[in-house]
């Protein structure tokens, strides 16, 4: 009887070994992330269809403002899944991203857009107040600090006609005035409800009815006026706004704000354009409920991208939220909707070129 022989076993080389417990200790830290991430992106993502009342619950105002950057957190998710092979947290990112598309397509793409005539009649040396076109442009002033002198190069430069701004002081206005505002926007209307900060409208054209408050609002005195259009046969009513701040103690505040801008729907007697700090996105269901089926947020109708407004001019902190809006009444065109950054404030100004009967 012969001997057996024992057969030597193969013995992995050490370097096969550490790549997989790297490959391990990879697929373990890709798989955390992708769970954390996808359910974080999801639960994020869906809080744009929160109902009104929940969505003023206490910093949920804030977390709806960051809707569209929870896209990040479902790209970087859905690596880290497929990375992991978590089929569930690639499921849940995949969900994530798809709603993220169909809420946030139309700021990037309609099919109906601003006609050539529109963009040449606001291109002029100065403003042309006889058409049906205008360049508007709205600007929370943050009381009275923004530079007044760059507000008034900017109307000139950008040709507008009419000028929403809020937060604005006494003082401020006088700062405008003797920037030159008045000869170019020679008409106004100013109001405030506390004395110490206003809402005002600046116009081309002469103010008709002007009115300390056109909304009745519990937030502050938003000021309308009416301008008239293509030699008077336009009449367009301009509101410039400001709804309560989200923060501590005035989350139902800022949600009533809203509402009493929503009743203006009902008002069919005039045509409506709502200029100002609305202090809530396209992502708060309080504001959705405001434009309704009436009311369209003209960065949507420009569908130029998405346009972020807030804040501004603070250091190391990125502008995120789109808070500031251009609102415009049915059967109106708006494009060229674009933002800028004005010193001294902390919100961008907002502008738009609009057509008033399309």
């Amino acid at each position: 009887m012969k001997p057996r022989i024992a057969q030597a076993k193969a013995v992995k080389p050490i370097r096969t070994l550490k790549k997989a417990k790297s490959h391990r200790v990879r697929n373990v830290i890709c798989g955390f992330l992708a769970g954390i991430l996808s359910i974080a992106a999801l639960l994020g993502t869906v809080s744009h269809i929160l109902p009104a009342e929940i969505q003023a619950w206490p910093y949920v105002p804030i977390i709806v403002s960051l809707v569209p950057w929870f896209a990040i957190l479902a790209v970087i998710a859905l690596v880290c899944g497929i990375v992991s092979k978590r089929t569930m947290s690639v499921l849940l990112a995949i969900a994530a991203i798809a709603l993220q598309v169909w809420w946030q397509y139309p700021f990037f793409y309609n099919e109906t857009k601003l006609p050539r005539a529109a963009i040449a009649a606001v291109s002029g040396a100065s403003a042309n107040t006889q058409d049906d076109y205008a360049r508007l442009m709205t600007c929370n002033v943050f009381k009275g600090h923004a530079d007044a002198q760059e507000i008034v190069d900017v109307v000139r430069s950008e040709r507008v006609e009419v000028l929403a701004l809020q937060e604005t002081t006494d003082a401020f206005v006088d700062e405008l005035n003797k920037a030159g505002i008045g000869d170019l926007l020679p008409y106004a209307q100013v109001a405030s409800s506390d004395g110490v900060y206003g809402n005002g409208l600046w116009s081309a054209s002469p103010l008709g009815d002007p009115a300390d408050d056109d909304v009745d609002s519990s937030a502050s005195f938003m000021p309308g006026a009416t301008v008239a259009l293509d030699d008077g046969q336009t009449q367009i009513r301009f509101v410039s706004v400001h709804t309560t701040s989200p923060t501590d103690g005035y989350w139902q505040q800022w949600k009533r704000s809203l509402d009493e801008l929503g009743r203006l729907r009902y008002d069919t007697s005039r045509r409506y354009v709502f200029m100002g700090d609305f202090n809530a996105t396209d992502d708060h269901t309080p504001f959705r409920n405001f434009l309704g089926a009436r009311f369209t947020d003209a960065a949507k109708q420009a569908a130029g991208g998405l346009v972020f407004t807030w804040p501004a001019n603070i250091d190391y902190v990125p502008t995120f939220a789109g808070i500031d809006h251009i609102v415009l009444d049915s059967g109106m065109l708006a494009g060229r909707v674009k933002s800028l950054k004005i010193d001294g404030s902390d919100h961008k100004a907002l502008l738009a070129t609009v057509q008033f009967d399309v």
